[in-house]
């Protein structure tokens, strides 16, 4: 049977029209070629704005270093009988306090979350001292909190300040280097047994003498 020519025409035509039309539909479901980059740059931008694993660990360390001088130190300031050993605690204080406030603001910029408590390591020194009181106290005092943690802290800084890829935190870290520096300088001056002289005990002597 043959069809007729006038049907067949429409036949034809109503095809294409249908072809036509699938293919202009695919076009406008499916992403333009600039779409797709523009999309994944912007996720690339976010999260280039986070702050990275590494300086968030600088923030979180220098905070709790900071966080336990300040409170070590409350501690020397109220069981010393030390002049000099009070002066320091409360340089220590009002240094500290200083540098926290800074780690505090830039850690909120970059929506850090910083410790609020003292770590296992520096609570169980906050003990051990608040055990101690006279001659005894003033020595580990300043062994532990003047220069040993502020040896720890100067090499934990310089670290930072070598590894940091934030521009703000690592000008965070060059501020807060030479008070850190300052510190440790002093407290090897005052050796714990001329921190104790104003005692006049026989083993502050002893200890003066062996240093």
């Amino acid at each position: 049977m043959r069809m007729n020519p006038v049907l067949k025409t429409l036949l034809s035509i109503a095809a294409a029209s249908a072809m036509l039309g699938a293919a202009t539909v695919g076009a406008q479901t499916a992403p333009a070629a600039g779409q797709m980059p523009a999309a994944t740059g912007g996720a690339a931008a976010s999260t280039g704005a986070a702050l990275g694993k590494a300086d968030q660990k600088i923030l979180m360390d220098m905070a709790a270093g900071n966080m336990a001088e300040i409170e070590i130190a409350k501690l020397a300031d109220s069981k010393s009988q030390n002049d000099q050993v009070k002066t320091y605690a409360r340089q220590m204080i009002d240094d500290h306090t200083k540098a926290l406030t800074e780690i505090q603001q830039l850690a909120s910029t970059k929506a850090v979350t910083l410790p609020s408590a003292l770590d296992k390591q520096h609570q169980a020194m906050a003990d051990k001292l608040g055990a101690l009181s006279g001659d005894a106290f003033d020595k580990a005092y300043m062994r532990q909190a003047g220069v040993d943690d502020h040896k720890k802290m100067h090499g934990m800084l310089n670290t930072a300040h070598k590894k940091a890829k934030d521009p703000d935190v690592k000008a965070l870290v060059t501020r807060i280097q030479p008070t850190v520096e300052q510190r440790l300088k002093a407290a090897q001056q005052m050796k714990p047994g001329k921190a104790a002289d104003t005692k006049g005990k026989a083993p502050a002597a002893a200890g003066a003498s062996t240093s």
